[in-house]
């Protein structure tokens, strides 16, 4: 009788069954879910906003596809992530800030936090926000030269805020509803996407919808930011809507590379972001804490993982 010989299977990690083109929706939603935001930016800074968008994106397709093909690793530009990160970079950017400087950053998040980590689904730290990062600490000044949309330049909200305190930045929109008002519509000076907090929230509520992102990041991130400047006696309303915090909550924070996978680990990541976005705003010399904050987050992340693992009955 002939020998059979055994049979070999694969086995490999879940999920064993998946939609081919999931991941492309996905991108793709998430830069609709922007488009509001980066719309109302171009439309209230101009044209160089625009060309700031288009710059930072255009080097961070380029980029990816270069270190693609330096790494012989399949072109996967279509499917819109360094398209995400080229966006949430320019977004995050003041409207005066010369094109090289997105170029710069565009091309240190995708060369250096994403591809020096071993390229998608690799990276530790949200790429775009390292690229932001970088650009803050090299060239300060550039990075926080903002202009309101008259086109006069001036402090940002929260710049005010941390330098001639909250009396004098409620008097500058002529008392505490017409801030909040200013605050929640964009009209105000601030980075290219952030000002707008009635859109940013409008998309990171439509990814909500779509199960794109995890509801309890964001809504506990904010929740905490609230309850902790209160606590701290400041305008938790104007923290809120003021500076780039929907726009870290709902699109930078949800990362799936930098956010824990166990339900209670996305709960206490959450709450360190509120924390350490409150303690930078009221206590440290920065007068934005979301950058600094979510890439901290981002590193405590295996840590609060392995801590919250469910133990197997």
């Amino acid at each position: 009788m002939e020998e059979t010989k055994p049979r070999k299977f694969n086995v490999e990690s879940s999920p064993h069954v998946s939609a081919a083109n999931y991941k492309y929706k996905v991108m793709w939603l998430v830069v609709l879910a922007l488009l509001p935001a980066a719309i109302f930016g171009v439309a209230t800074f101009g044209i160089h906003s625009l060309m700031i968008i288009f710059t930072a994106v255009a080097t961070a397709v380029l980029t990816e596809a270069l270190f693609e093909k330096i790494r012989k690793k399949p072109i996967s530009v279509e499917q819109g992530p360094a398209v995400i990160t080229g966006l949430l970079l320019a977004l995050a950017l003041p409207p005066t800030v010369p094109l090289w400087i997105p170029v710069l950053g565009s091309f240190v998040a995708i060369a250096i936090a994403k591809h020096a980590f071993g390229g998608a689904g690799m990276t530790i730290f949200n790429p775009a926000l390292v690229g932001r990062a970088f650009l803050v600490v090299s060239f300060p000044v550039l990075l926080t030269n903002y202009i309101w949309p008259d086109g006069i330049t001036a402090a940002s909200p929260l710049s005010m805020l941390k330098i001639q305190g909250y009396e004098s930045a409620i008097t500058h929109f002529g008392g505490q509803l017409l801030a909040y008002k200013s605050l929640l519509i964009g009209n105000i000076s601030g980075t290219i996407g952030e000002t707008s907090a009635i859109l940013l929230l409008i998309g990171g509520l439509f990814l909500i919808y779509k199960k794109i992102i995890d509801w309890k990041i964001p809504t506990i991130y904010i929740g905490t930011v609230f309850i902790l400047t209160l606590l701290f006696g400041q305008d938790p309303m104007f923290h809120i809507l003021g500076g780039g915090l929907f726009l870290g909550a709902f699109f930078m924070a949800t990362a799936y590379e930098g956010m824990p996978i166990t339900k209670n680990g996305r709960i206490y990541f959450a709450i360190g972001l509120g924390l350490l976005t409150s303690v930078i705003r009221v206590f440290g010399g920065y007068p934005e804490g979301v950058n600094f904050s979510i890439l901290l987050m981002n590193a405590a992340a295996p840590l609060i993982e392995r801590l919250t693992i469910n133990k197997p009955f």
